[in-house]
């Protein structure tokens, strides 16, 4: 697991106009927060902040604050301007060596499926999986090899192992497959029986969730 180290400043909990200056100023605030520990408001340049959130790689931020000070933490989380897409809030959770700790781990495919092959197109369902372990044992990316995956099979968390690293998720959550495509699909399905009438499907709710910026 490689280390990034991220300098940044202390801020003091501050007015929204105080804090939109920060950001006009190229910087980005956030929060640190460790068990045991008074949480910590700092902020950090954005361009300091890119290799960590831009990446997929899981790194481990070696956080430097303006007094010297240095804490071991990980990115727990992300906030982005909805018309932008710039990072506008982020925070850190500071990890102890002797502590597990859950962490999302991007996944990596390696190989080409078979069933690509046999007409089928890869599906994949997640693209990162929860992990815990201790902070020495974090991996970069979760490799899953889908040479010998056919069309209609899938691959779960269940078919993952890796030492002294848990998977955190259910054990039949599936990470990805090999199906056929939409077309294909879809055409099998229209072709209906003579005189048969084609029931509509129900729309049970439709709409759109916010949420608000911290």
């Amino acid at each position: 697991m490689s280390e990034i180290l991220v300098s940044g400043s202390k801020r003091a909990l501050s007015t929204k106009g105080t804090v939109n200056q920060l950001r006009k100023n190229g910087n980005v605030p956030g929060i640190f927060y460790m068990k045991g520990l008074e949480p910590i408001p700092v902020y950090v340049s954005e361009k300091a902040l890119k290799p960590i959130v831009f990446t997929s790689e899981t790194h481990i931020v070696n956080l430097k604050i303006d007094d010297g000070e240095e804490h071991k933490s990980i990115l727990k989380n992300v906030q982005f301007d909805p018309v932008t897409d710039r990072v506008v809030h982020f925070d850190l959770l500071g990890i102890s060596a002797d502590q597990e700790i859950e962490i999302e781990v991007p996944v990596v495919f390696e190989g080409q499926a078979k069933g690509v092959k046999e007409g089928g197109i890869v599906q994949q369902s997640l693209h990162k999986v929860t992990v815990s372990c201790l902070p020495a044992n974090i991996p970069q990316h979760i490799v899953v090899n889908i040479s010998e995956l056919g069309l209609n099979n899938s691959i779960h968390i269940s078919d993952l192992a890796i030492e002294n690293v848990r998977f955190v998720q259910h054990p039949e959550v599936m990470i990805v497959s090999v199906v056929l495509p939409r077309a294909v699909v879809e055409t099998a399905a229209g072709a209906e029986t003579p005189g048969e009438e084609k029931a509509e499907p129900e729309v049970i709710s439709k709409g759109k969730q916010t949420e608000d910026e911290e």
